[in-house]
């Protein structure tokens, strides 16, 4: 038997098995786009229970797997999350009442958070830490019924978690073909083995990592890494050439050579002058090109990497002083709308479209559960739509169903931020709450979502071989092709995505994109698009995607 004391620091050590290993997790992952990673995922989210844990003094295991359960629910990121979150609130109920506990009420318990989590998802995948999470609790049932000790029947379960996590790309082949293990099965493998360590030697694993609490700076240092990475050349070369009467030299000439030496070039010129935009490791190649044309007026050279680590350090030091905290608010309007969002244009199209609030979030900054709470309670209506607007984000909207007691919390379930503005774009204040989560949803679908990014680790995916750096194009999520540089990726993208059909196109670029690059990549769509499309471009300003698009 064991009492509260060992259940606590069991997840405690749990939580630092994970933790230690979560880098090596998220290298698991096969699709090769920045994403929110499942290591970090689920090391947030059983970590963030710790430290209620380690505030609960009471020696009862049943309210020890409550605050835990209730800690990972609240804490609860990604898909991941959320679905671990479910396996430990199916054991903390399996666990009421019991102030200490054997092996088969644990396995027991276990297997309740194992029914749970199956039923959350609309289409259990085997293979995934689904499976991982069954046949370790049907091994520990069965072992229940030999020998009852907590030891006995967790080290059967380790036993089974760990042997069905090596069955894992035999069920899928996407892992068999990457030469990887699910990303989420082996991080409860993890869990379970740090809890093992306390039950078995009553040794809390140590936690190699930081504090906790600078595991959002690190996550942010790694993403902000990715952006230095990606900025092929230094410096960014801007000068105006007055046109010499004597050169007969063609402008054209000039561009062929910057293009030879660098990137983003850009060669306008008239009668009297040529002006020059180019990204290059050698501006002063690029400004002694410029004088064979004429006389240089005026010469602007910018170091990329150094402003861009500037302005990560800039966002990094306003996100640690200004914290938004939301208020609670009475529910007095009827409706209400919460959207996940990342990008200052971004979050403010939505707003402009009527969201109350707008979560900081997306891609590779997953909220949880409780930040999505915060923002549904910090909106004044009794009924409050939320759009998630990432694929890993609609289970954690999801959860805040029951949690928000005082409201009704509508997720609509959008994968992208085209289907969130398309659903916030069909909302009739005339029609009922039902019938426009009907509405709103059947609209998100008729969107088709380009986005173009880069890749973040070398990759053989989808018939390609990507490196570390490589631009890639999706459509709808799914990889379709590959390029050298954003401008052209997304040229070739929404020629693939649009159709006779498309009436409208929206192209949403990011920080990554200058407004000069993106006005030159529109005026080459409305080329080679048909004329009565209707093109808009707007600055975004979100991380990640140098482009957005929306086609309908």
């Amino acid at each position: 038997m064991i009492n509260g004391l060992c259940l606590k620091n069991a997840l405690i050590s749990a939580a630092n098995n994970i933790s230690k290993d979560k880098a090596h997790i998220d290298e698991l992952n096969i699709f090769p786009v920045p994403d929110g990673d499942t290591g970090t995922n689920m090391s947030m989210t059983i970590s963030l229970a710790v430290e209620n844990l380690k505030k609960t003094e009471t020696n009862r295991a049943c309210e020890i797997a409550k605050v835990a359960a209730s800690s990972l629910l609240r804490g609860a990121r990604g898909n991941s999350g959320v679905i671990l979150s479910i396996i430990f609130k199916g054991i903390a109920k399996g666990l009421e009442n019991l102030d200490e506990i054997n092996g088969l009420n644990l396995v027991s318990a276990l297997g309740l958070g194992v029914d749970a989590a199956y039923k959350s998802v609309m289409k259990p995948t085997e293979g995934t830490m689904l499976t991982v999470a069954r046949v370790a609790y049907e091994r520990g049932k069965i072992a229940a019924h030999f020998n009852n000790s907590v030891v006995y029947v967790w080290s059967e379960v380790c036993l089974g978690a760990r042997e069905a996590l090596k069955t894992t790309p035999e069920l899928l082949p996407v892992l068999k073909k990457a030469g990887v293990v699910d990303a989420g099965g082996k991080g409860l493998c993890l869990i379970f083995e740090g809890m093992l360590s306390v039950f078995k030697n009553g040794i809390i694993v140590e936690n190699t990592n930081k504090p906790f609490d600078t595991e959002k700076d690190d996550t942010f240092r790694s993403a902000a890494a990715m952006f230095d990475d990606d900025i092929r050349f230094t410096y960014c070369t801007e000068f105006i050439v007055g046109r010499s009467i004597n050169s007969k030299l063609k402008p054209i000439k000039l561009r062929k050579y910057l293009e030879n030496i660098g990137d983003c070039v850009v060669v306008v010129d008239d009668d009297d002058i040529i002006k020059v935009h180019v990204h290059t490791e050698n501006p002063g190649k690029a400004l002694q090109e410029g004088l064979k044309f004429g006389e240089l007026l005026t010469v602007k050279v910018e170091n990329m990497k150094e402003q861009h680590r500037r302005a990560v350090e800039a966002e990094k030091e306003k996100a640690l002083k200004i914290k938004p905290v939301l208020k609670k608010a009475e529910p007095e309007e009827e409706v209400g709308f919460v959207a996940v969002a990342v990008g200052s244009g971004v979050n403010a199209l939505f707003k402009d479209l009527g969201c109350n609030h707008v979560i900081s979030g997306g891609q590779t900054m997953n909220p949880s559960t409780d930040e999505i709470l915060d923002a549904v309670l910090a909106t004044p209506a009794k009924t409050v739509f939320v759009l998630p607007n990432n694929k890993n984000i609609i289970m954690a909207a999801n959860q805040t169903v029951d949690l928000a007691k005082d409201r009704k919390v509508v997720v609509v379930p959008s994968k992208t931020v085209p289907q969130g503005i398309s659903a916030m774009l069909s909302y009739d204040s005339e029609k009922s709450v039902n019938e426009n989560h009907e509405i709103m949803s059947n609209s998100m679908m008729r969107v088709r979502t380009g986005q173009v990014t880069f890749a973040s680790r070398d990759s053989d995916f989808g018939g390609f071989k990507i490196k570390e750096g490589d631009i890639l194009g999706l459509d709808n999520g799914k990889l379709i092709l590959t390029a050298k540089d954003p401008i052209t990726a997304c040229e070739k993208l929404v020629e693939d995505i649009s159709s006779d059909e498309t009436e409208f196109i929206t192209v949403i670029y990011g920080e990554g994109i200058a407004e000069l690059e993106a006005n030159k990549l529109l005026d080459k769509l409305r080329l080679k698009l048909k004329p009565e499309i209707d093109i808009t471009l707007v600055n975004g300003g979100q991380p990640i995607y140098y482009f957005i698009v929306s086609v309908e």
